[in-house]
């Protein structure tokens, strides 16, 4: 599992069938402080997370093994929003 942020949507008409009905956001990597790593990319929002969230993203053969997402072609999938994160006793972040 790793922590992103949340920096977009994506709309595709014309998708796989399997992916019908699922919500595509664009994501980012971010390190424990919110600094963003490497590129941003796709993933499935099982959660209902939205532009601006913090989140708990899993990725590969894991991400098809989430309830709403059993079989489907996915790579990367949204599990949780993150409502604080605490390092060593310090809060690094809270959502607002």
């Amino acid at each position: 599992m790793r922590i992103a942020y949340v920096i977009g949507t994506a709309v595709a008409t014309i998708k796989n069938e399997k992916l019908r009905g699922h919500k595509l956001l664009l994501i980012q990597i971010a390190d424990p402080t919110g600094k963003f790593q490497g590129d941003p990319f796709i993933a499935v929002d099982t959660v209902d997370a939205g532009t601006g969230d913090l989140v708990i993203i899993t990725e590969g053969s894991s991400a098809r093994k989430t309830e709403l997402t059993t079989d489907i072609p996915v790579d990367a999938v949204i599990i949780a929003v993150i409502d604080s994160l605490e390092i060593s006793g310090e809060i690094t972040f809270r959502k607002e």
